[in-house]
């Protein structure tokens, strides 16, 4: 059954095909591990990109928040004299306020409550670098009207065919009637099944019970030719404590590093790559242990003739080798159908990009070459003599 390695035939898919159920198995559980790391990943992606979307798209230099801020989802309120106070400091263009809240409303179609993220801005001063927005922001000076997200989540086909043949669309939020007048494409959050962009005004009739003297973040704009960080600085330094200012990129850097290192459901989904790795690990290392277990007596004859260790690892890692490849393929396929469903089910924006593949699949290497090398243990340790 043994050939030499010359041959053009490499001997681990010999010994492999030999007993396709077991093949068939192997890849059946590399592929179940691969799928669970692809989910994982997409996940954590999809957390990244939906938590941090809002801040990337602020149009302005330096963002005010809260010192209690700890990331976009959970941001206090202050004064808005701060903003004020801003203003006294040499280089500062403008600083305005922006307004933030999640409100429950009722689907125009299916009267089901979503919970949709609401952002209120001076709509003379775009907030947001948002194309969609911004071209529309003279809508929203109309007392009750919104702009709405048709990528939420959510059945709105009806609501958004009638906003784009110009028809008007009102659904209720408490005791207020709003007006759709105008769509965007942003997509929902893990928080909120989408956004409705308004303007200040409006924003206080939907959220009674907040007042205008308290804003969720500033956004300042520095004159043309003016270090931002030299002004960030100038800001920590005039205004009281109860406010810190950060660069744009700075701001950020924050969420994402508010992300990655303190939030639960981004160390769950890191957990959940993990557990996905290690049971790959262990369902190949059954495969290949049991596979060596099968041809110790042929393994032992080699060891007999001289044959080293590193022989019996390279052919075990060859086995790993062909299973890793194979097991990825399909897995890779099915993960992308995966991902257009949970896409279509959630408005989550979950994709498969050429990184997350080459990552997965260099994880998938390196899963079915630790099995290897741990299934190759026991033979680099048996004596011929012992096995005959």
């Amino acid at each position: 059954m043994f050939r030499s390695l010359k041959n053009r035939t490499p001997l681990g898919w010999l010994q492999l095909k030999r007993d396709k159920m077991k093949m068939l198995t192997a890849l059946a559980g590399i592929a179940f591990a691969d799928i669970l790391m692809f989910m994982q990943l997409g996940f954590k992606d999809a957390l990244f990109t939906t938590n941090t979307q809002y801040p990337r798209l602020i149009k302005g230099d330096i963002v005010l928040l809260s010192t209690q801020a700890t990331n976009f989802n959970k941001l206090y309120t202050f004064s808005r004299r701060r903003l004020y106070q801003a203003m006294d400091v040499p280089g500062v263009k403008s600083a305005e306020a922006v307004y933030t809240g999640s409100l429950d409303w009722r689907n125009p179609t299916t009267r089901e409550k979503n919970s949709m993220m609401v952002i209120g801005f001076n709509p003379e001063q775009p907030a947001f670098n948002l194309p969609e927005v911004n071209r529309q922001l003279d809508k929203v000076k109309i007392p009750n009207t919104v702009l709405f997200d048709r990528a939420s989540r959510g059945q709105y086909e009806e609501v958004i065919a009638k906003v784009e043949r110009g028809e008007t669309v009102t659904t209720e939020s408490g005791r207020t009637t709003v007006t759709i007048d105008g769509l965007f494409e942003l997509g929902a959050s893990f928080a909120d099944d989408g956004a409705l962009f308004t303007s200040s005004d409006n924003f206080i009739r939907l959220f009674p019970e907040k007042q205008r003297s308290t804003v969720t973040f500033g956004i300042v704009n520095i004159e043309p030719g003016q270090d931002p960080i030299a002004i960030r600085q100038a800001l920590n330094v005039y205004l009281p404590q109860d406010v810190e200012a950060y660069t744009h990129e700075e701001y950020v850097e924050k969420e994402v590093t508010y992300i990655q290192q303190r939030s639960p459901i981004g160390f769950v989904f890191t957990l959940g790559t993990t557990m996905g790795f290690i049971v790959g690990i262990v369902i190949v290392y059954q495969v290949l242990s049991t596979d060596v277990n099968d041809h110790m007596a042929e393994y032992a004859t080699f060891k007999a003739m001289g044959y080293k260790n590193s022989y019996f690892l390279f052919v075990v890692l060859e086995e790993a080798l062909i299973l890793s490849l194979a097991g990825f393929n399909p897995s890779t396929v099915l993960a992308l159908g995966l991902y257009q469903l949970t896409a279509a089910a959630t408005a989550l924006p979950i994709v498969l990009p050429l990184s997350r593949a080459i990552v997965v699949l260099i994880l998938t290497i390196l899963m079915c070459g630790i099995s290897g090398a741990i299934a190759t243990r026991k033979l680099q340790s048996a004596d011929p003599a012992d096995i005959f």
